[in-house]
């Protein structure tokens, strides 16, 4: 009996800890995610230029992410990097929060707890993105390659400025261009 009411106030804790975490700072619900928004282009490996910083992504280098679609209709993602010379991975699940055409999912690395993903901006050929979560702490600059050209680099940091997320805290991964 001590045992199964350990492991619930355990579980409740958890869940506390990880909905205050969703919570915690400003919103970015006012944020549109993208529209015209077509998932099959979305697919593929995505680079992982520039973030803000959060703990599980600590002096983590050769970021990516890999989506693909799966029977069911959901989207399997595996984010991966490199720590310490050593390969990480994180296999997750995404979800529409809505229509298909709208970049707004729900994503999932510890299931049955989702987090937001919202696409804000995207280029007409899907060769980069801007991505933020449910607060400003979360912000991604992806691109198909290892690599940006500076010019546009500089463009999505000022475009994220100009919303109010802190770009002053940047990290920036270490990409190997022939990777």
């Amino acid at each position: 009996m001590k045992a199964r009411s350990i492991l619930r106030s355990a579980i409740l804790l958890g869940t506390a800890l990880l909905t205050g975490g969703c919570f915690s700072g400003k919103g970015t619900e006012e944020i549109p995610a993208v529209t015209d928004f077509e998932v099959q282009r979305y697919l593929g490996v995505w680079y992982e230029i520039a973030r803000l910083p959060h703990r599980f992504e600590r002096d983590l280098n050769r970021v990516k992410a890999e989506y693909t679609v799966d029977s069911n209709g959901t989207l399997r993602v595996v984010n991966s990097g490199e720590r310490d010379g050593e390969r990480r991975e994180a296999i997750g699940v995404a979800r529409f929060k809505g229509e298909r055409t709208v970049g707004e999912l729900e994503v999932s690395f510890f299931r049955p707890f989702y987090g937001d993903y919202r696409i804000i901006r995207l280029a007409p050929d899907y060769r980069y993105a801007v991505v933020t979560s449910g607060t400003m702490e979360y912000l991604w600059i992806l691109a198909r390659t290892p690599q940006l050209p500076e010019a546009e680099k500089k463009e999505l940091i000022e475009y994220a400025r100009n919303l109010g997320f802190p770009v002053e805290n940047l990290e920036f991964p270490i990409q190997d261009p022939a990777r």
